[in-house]
């Protein structure tokens, strides 16, 4: 265990994020002290103790002012999520924000660098039962969000293979909890409205994190690294104790909210063949915002199972979710976090 006695600083981007936030929390529980990154202002951070740095990431101008003397460590979890928008600002958040970071990282010579990546980086058409990390990136994606996900990580996996900086790159899976802004509040509002709608079989399996898990994970990693350099530039799916089914998760999910059970569905294949006529059309016209209402990547997620052995995480770091998905939904349904 690392003795967190001599306050080492650990900067966490995306600080007022979902993920960010929690990872601030743990930090600071572990006595850390922590400087955030985040685009926007966020006085109940500073409240909370903890020094915060405005600046967007993707801004090389931006970056190249900040001064990171004595930081220890950062923990990158900025990003732009979605499976529809601008492709050059995901390249500018996802990819160059991450390439800047670590520049700057080496020039202040901190030492450990924690990327939170995505598992949709070895997402192609095909299930992935049990997936483990010697899956190799797909040829192409459908989305931008993975494709700069997956440059970046393959960036941070290299430079942590040198010798002046150490890295990781964890891959939680459909993260979800108390404040969710994405997972959740998506799902309730395609069912309130009676736009959702199961797609394929409705047997297919997927990995899901409380987010409390997930947050913990970048802990243990980081204070992994700090003793055993050997772990630098690996990456590591992390999940929960076992993959949900995915309908059964989601109608879990709506009867907590009081909404009914889903009831209609749709083929896989015509949601895939809706979603690629959808992004043909909304590429034609040039529309960024609101995403389409299907796209191929979406149906490829909804009805094809994508789960993956956290083995390497466990026997490497000792990755094991304290919350289970009982109380997790139990937490995040009721208030009680």
């Amino acid at each position: 265990m690392v003795d967190n006695k001599s306050k080492m600083t650990v900067l966490v981007t995306g600080a007022g994020g979902f993920l960010g936030r929690y990872i601030v929390e743990e930090l600071l529980k572990k006595n850390y002290r922590v400087i955030g990154l985040a685009r926007n202002n966020y006085p109940d951070l500073i409240s909370k103790g903890i020094e915060l740095i405005q600046c967007d990431i993707g801004n090389s101008h931006e970056i190249d002012g900040l001064d990171l003397t004595g930081v220890d460590a950062i923990i990158h979890s900025a990003a732009i999520a979605g499976v529809w928008g601008d492709k050059d600002k995901f390249t500018k958040t996802n990819y160059e924000g991450t390439l800047n970071l670590i520049h700057l990282a080496k020039k202040f010579c901190v030492k450990y660098f924690i990327y939170t990546s995505s598992p949709s980086v070895v997402f192609g058409q095909d299930d992935i039962l049990n997936g483990d990390e010697k899956m190799d990136y797909p040829n192409s994606y459908l989305t931008d969000y993975a494709s700069t996900k997956a440059r970046a990580e393959k960036f941070v996996i290299e430079q942590g293979k040198k010798k002046d900086i150490k890295t990781i790159s964890l891959r939680p899976h459909l993260i979800w909890g108390p404040g969710d802004p994405h997972l959740v509040p998506r799902i309730l509002e395609k069912a309130k409205i009676g736009k959702l709608k199961q797609v394929g079989s409705g047997e297919n399996l997927v990995d899901v994190i409380y987010v409390e898990n997930a947050a913990y994970a970048h802990i243990q990693a980081l204070e992994k690294l700090m003793v055993n350099s050997n772990l630098s530039g690996n990456a590591y799916f992390i999940g929960q104790e076992r993959p949900v089914n995915l309908w059964d998760f989601i109608n879990d999910i709506l009867v907590r909210k009081k909404i009914d059970p889903i009831e209609s569905e749709i083929s896989f294949t015509a949601a895939y063949r809706v979603g690629f006529v959808f992004e043909k059309f909304y590429k034609l016209l040039g529309i960024l915002k609101p995403e389409p209402p299907m796209t191929r990547f979406v149906a490829l997620q909804l009805a094809k199972s994508h789960y993956f052995s956290h083995q390497k995480a466990i026997e490497d770091f000792s990755y094991c979710p304290s919350i289970s998905i009982e109380e997790g939904l139990a937490r995040t349904f009721s208030g009680n976090v």
